[in-house]
């Protein structure tokens, strides 16, 4: 009756003959009796166990839910014909009274097959998921992973940085918030790179390990707008083996961090876009001295901000103005000020290049506070 009854299901030919010949006919007999006697006795307190260990198998397996689900609602359908062919004339209220049974038996059955797999499903992708987190873990301290896989060989190490995503969506960081835009990131790297990329991400950043991989595909940008927004920033850098992919991480986090710290806007940046920024920012003996120059705006961050757009828009007033809803004047006077406040002149190419490595080192400074 088994086959006969889902063989119409989508799915079901291609399941393995051991389950569909042995399980699922099992699955039915085991039904079918528990109906029959529950029909004299009541339903049993334990009647559902069964049902439920072999939702979990089916999980595990990877059965589709719905195609789980059909063979249960056929199986009541094909269970009421019989029961309707074998009714004899003047049986119609106990007819009625068996499909009432039925369909709340069904009921039960189905509910505790649905949550049997889902839950079963959560645990899986709970697991899956550390596994991979693990896995990344390894890979960024240089280590293979646990399991061997990747095996060593060139990767491709990625810095993302999405900022305020999470409280964009108005949920004030929730557990459950960081959790959706978490799983976002982890699929749109997955289907930008077609595979199951190991990566280490939290609420405002991570970090991915792309092996095998020189450049990224071209849609990579797209889809991690799509999941993040549009503030996403994105750095890659080419590691050559396992041992070199932490080089290839603080590489990569360093790009996205000075990219943002000298006012680039959002976007995929590569180390030769800002060159001369990655090198002013390096820490030496002249470091501290260098930042201090900035000091006396402490305390003024419009100050700041303008001079770090200003800085963007190549030194261009009105561009300045237009970027930060400013008059042209009142740019002017906030120029005039910094130079005030700092002796420092933006008209001396030297000058510049000292406000430049300025700003840089006091955001390696705050990132190293934070």
């Amino acid at each position: 009756m088994a086959r006969d009854v889902f063989e119409k299901l989508h799915g079901y030919p291609e399941l393995p003959a051991d389950v569909k010949d042995v399980e699922i006919a099992a699955t039915a007999r085991h039904g079918m009796r528990l109906f029959l006697h529950g029909g004299a006795d009541g339903p049993q307190p334990d009647a559902l166990e069964y049902f439920q260990e072999r939702a979990a198998r089916r999980a595990e397996e990877g059965m589709p839910l719905h195609l789980l689900l059909r063979t249960y609602t056929l199986g009541v359908q094909e269970l009421f014909r019989a029961l309707r062919k074998s009714a004899r004339p003047g049986e119609q209220d106990a007819l009625a009274e068996l499909a009432e049974a039925l369909f709340a038996a069904a009921d039960r059955v189905v509910g505790a097959v649905a949550e049997s797999y889902l839950d079963e499903q959560a645990a899986l992708a709970a697991e899956r998921h550390e596994q991979r987190r693990s896995r990344a873990r390894a890979l960024l301290a240089g280590r293979p992973a646990a399991d061997g896989h990747p095996p060593d060989g060139p990767a491709l190490v990625l810095c993302l940085r999405y900022g305020n995503s999470v409280a964009a969506e108005g949920s004030s960081r929730s557990p459950v918030a960081v959790r959706r835009l978490v799983r976002r990131v982890q699929t749109a790297l997955d289907r930008a790179l077609g595979t199951d990329v190991p990566a280490l991400l939290d609420a405002e950043s991570g970090f991915a390990v792309v092996p095998g991989r020189g450049e990224l595909p071209v849609r990579t940008m797209e889809l991690m707008r799509g999941a993040t927004g549009p503030q996403v920033r994105m750095a890659a850098a080419a590691a050559t083996g396992t041992g070199d992919i932490p080089r290839a991480a603080r590489l990569a986090g360093e790009v996205v961090r000075v990219a943002a710290a000298c006012g680039r806007p959002p976007g995929l940046h590569r180390l030769d876009d800002v060159l001369l920024e990655y090198h002013l920012s390096r820490p030496s003996e002249g470091s501290d001295r260098i930042a201090a120059l900035l000091d006396p705006l402490e305390g003024r961050p419009e100050l700041v901000e303008t001079l770090r757009t200003h800085l963007e828009q190549r030194q261009d007033r009105r561009a300045t103005a237009r970027r930060l809803n400013l008059h042209p004047n009142s740019v002017d006077h906030r120029l005039a000020r910094i130079q005030e406040l700092t002796g420092i002149s933006l008209a001396a190419p030297r000058d510049t290049a000292l406000v430049l490595a300025s700003l840089l080192l006091r955001e390696t400074d705050a990132d190293v506070m934070e």
